[in-house]
């Protein structure tokens, strides 16, 4: 009788730290193709506008990005969302078609500035 199992085993192991992406990463990954294939982010950038146009290199969709993300991730607290976000922040930003993520402080700006004006195109964009 002949085994079709392969008796080697090959275990490798390295010290370098490898994380794994959050558990919500491929519902982020799901969501923003939905919304850039739907046109929606090309209508959140032409149409939602804010009193400050950019804040600092950041424009509405990468707080947008990071606000849906944070949605989506179920995490507690902002704080909490950034720690998980972290190591994977670049391709993060990249299903949003951002290149970067806002800075803490850049979030907290743009959020203490927002208004009812933005929110609503923002949502009626969403809407269309």
């Amino acid at each position: 009788m002949t085994s079709i199992a392969d008796t080697s085993v090959k275990i490798q192991a390295t010290s370098e730290s490898n994380p794994s992406p959050p558990c919500w990463f491929g519902e982020a990954l799901v969501i923003s193709r939905h919304l850039c294939t739907q046109g929606i982010l090309s209508k959140i950038t032409e149409q939602v506008r804010f009193a400050r146009k950019r804040f600092g290199r950041y424009e509405i969709l990468d707080f947008l990005a990071v606000l849906f993300g944070y949605a989506i991730s179920g995490e507690r607290t902002l704080e909490e969302f950034y720690e998980s976000l972290q190591p994977f922040a670049v391709p993060f930003m990249a299903l949003f078609e951002r290149d970067r993520l806002p800075s803490r402080a850049a979030l907290s700006r743009f959020l203490a500035a927002l208004t009812e004006a933005p929110v609503e195109a923002a949502l009626h964009a969403l809407s269309r």
